[in-house]
């Protein structure tokens, strides 16, 4: 196990009918809020009414800025930017999913800072003073709520961009999963995508002696598959929305990744696909993982039938490559079994890109991507040709 430091500082309230409290949370920061969502979900939810009357309810002033898209765009960004510094906002409060929530931790930075929001994602501006951000999640995937990372969509040039910084993280989030009972079955089979996917990104690790934390992945995992179907079938089982919901977050909250390497390469090729085809990010990574899997599993045997076997219960066999082999088959036939594409053409993807995409994924690293397995730009166009 490696040496770590764990922090997290954003202040949990998951239950039902907690919306209610985002006034009082609110109101610890100042009296101007900025209230930032994407479109007509939040109405149809009841998000945008419970927290309206809250900051009501509080006296404080509300400021709207509706508009954010999956895949959030820089455009917006730019605009929250403005109305911070034009109406003296003092917080931003985001309603939504991570799209939402990584485009109000964007706007809280580029708020504080005198240059242009863009240059934290491109030049790696530091960070400095930030406006305080609270969430009320209403799609559980991107784990945005519980920590510093923001991803976002530049119109010009398509490029998807991250920057992580600990004053990114929320200073409260409200979790309630009476919220996500109106998500379609698309918007739940993608947010799940990405949860598994930011446990795979930590799972699939060469640092030793990381028991712990691999039963956490492995428990994180089995719940969001077993639960998966159930909310598919029944979209307002609160006890299922809830478990997944809480899920989503540890998934991406650091706590899994202590004392491990991490690898997240296929997160980085992901984006790419999402700011050339503005694919759901969930969909993605339903596509780019399991062909990442095939294409790098016989480095390491041991770890991939350790995944076959405790996470998809696949039977011992002496056959090593044949366990790893089982698990990856399971992977895919899930995301199928939710409705998520595997191959490139299922999402409309025609692959002509491919090269392009693998030479933007290197561009600003030392050639390759990934830890657990380096790839080369030659080794990201083999996965996504295998993925086709």
């Amino acid at each position: 196990m490696e040496n770590f430091v764990f922090h997290n500082p954003t202040k949990l309230i998951f239950g039902q009918g907690t919306a209610h409290l985002s006034g009082a949370e609110a109101s610890r920061f100042g009296r101007r809020v900025l209230l930032h969502y994407g479109g007509d979900s939040v109405r149809r939810n009841g998000a945008y009414e419970s927290v309206i009357q809250s900051l009501g309810e509080a006296g404080l002033t509300v400021v709207e800025l509706p508009g954010v898209q999956p895949n959030p765009r820089l455009g917006l960004v730019r605009e929250g930017v403005r109305l911070c510094r034009d109406e003296r906002i003092d917080i931003i409060l985001a309603v939504g999913g991570g799209s939402v929530i990584d485009s109000a931790k964007a706007i809280a930075a580029g708020a504080a800072y005198d240059g242009d929001v863009w240059d934290f994602f491109e030049k790696n501006t530091p960070i400095g003073d930030t406006l305080p951000i609270g969430t009320v999640l209403t799609l559980p995937a991107a784990g945005s709520e519980s920590n510093g990372t923001s991803v976002i969509t530049s119109e010009l040039g398509g490029y998807k961009l991250s920057v992580t910084h600990p004053a990114l993280a929320p200073a409260f989030s409200i979790l309630n999963p009476e919220f996500t009972f109106t998500l379609s079955p698309a918007q739940t089979a993608a947010g799940c995508a990405d949860m598994m996917s930011h446990v795979f990104e930590r799972y699939f690790t060469r640092t030793e002696h990381v028991l712990f934390t691999d039963r956490l992945c492995e428990a994180t995992l089995r719940t969001i598959i077993r639960l998966l179907p159930v909310v598919l079938e029944e979209p307002r089982h609160y006890n299922a929305r809830a478990e997944i919901m809480w899920a989503g977050t540890i998934a991406h909250n650091g706590l899994l990744g202590t004392g491990r390497e991490e690898d997240w390469a296929s997160h980085l090729i992901a984006h790419e696909l999402g700011a050339l085809y503005d694919i759901t990010h969930g969909a993605a990574l339903s596509i780019v993982f399991p062909a990442w899997m095939k294409y790098v599993y016989r480095s390491d045997l041991n770890r991939f039938r350790q995944y076959a076997m405790e996470v998809w219960d696949v039977a011992p066999d002496e056959d090593l490559e044949r366990i790893a082999w089982k698990g990856i088959e399971q992977t895919e036939r899930f995301f199928r079994m939710a409705g998520l594409p595997v191959r490139l053409s299922e999402a409309g993807i025609d692959g002509s890109r491919i090269l392009e995409i693998a030479q933007r994924c290197c561009q600003s690293t030392a050639g390759t991507i990934g830890k657990y397995a380096k790839l080369a730009e030659k080794d990201i166009a083999a996965i996504l040709e295998s993925a086709r």
